[in-house]
């Protein structure tokens, strides 16, 4: 069984192939027969876990397992504690409520790449840096949720599944992992 931790780029597919020529996972990962363990969207950055043994991959992915996502999301102003806590609390989505959500305000992760492209700045709106950790999986929920407490997310980068981290791992690389450790941390 192989299974990798993987620093996602900006702008790159969680998928081996695209009928449009766009950067997918074949980029960067030449292991054959993995597989994502769930999606990190084109538009966002940082860890993805990929792997050949389906019951992991089940493990890691499933709605009902509840596994904690913590991401870092760059916000378009700076964030009040009155939407912290109502990130805290949950938010309604159109597509129904979210669940309650840990969440805190940051200061701009140290250990950042440079995004390819870079966010657009405007000069008169200041940004703000919060980490979130989710237990569903909503499309585009992470977005979603700053968007409906009045703060859009500007970049997200998902830091750590479970007890796995981004932490030593460099833009575009991945690293194998010990599957018995996962296991027993999940």
């Amino acid at each position: 069984m192989t299974t990798l931790r993987f620093n996602k780029p900006f702008d790159v597919l969680t998928q081996f192939t695209d009928d449009l020529q766009r950067q997918t996972l074949a980029d960067f990962i030449t292991t054959p027969h993995i597989y994502a363990a769930g999606r990190l969207d084109r538009d966002s950055e940082g860890l993805l876990i990929l792997t050949d043994d389906g019951a992991l991959q089940h493990r890691i992915a499933h709605p009902q397992r509840k596994l904690p996502k913590t991401y870092w999301a760059q916000l378009d102003g700076e964030i009040t504690p009155q939407a912290i806590q109502q990130l805290k609390q949950g938010v309604q989505l159109k597509d129904g409520p979210t669940k309650p959500a840990q969440a805190a305000i940051i200061a701009e992760p140290s250990m950042l790449w440079e995004r390819v492209p870079p966010i657009r700045v405007r000069q008169q709106i200041p940004t703000s840096w919060i980490e979130l950790t989710i237990r569903e999986g909503k499309n585009r929920q992470v977005r979603r949720m700053t968007a409906a407490v009045g703060f859009p997310t500007l970049r997200l980068i998902r830091y750590a599944i479970g007890s796995v981290t981004l932490d030593g791992l460099a833009l575009g690389h991945s690293e194998l992992l010990d599957e018995k450790k996962l296991w027993k941390s999940l």
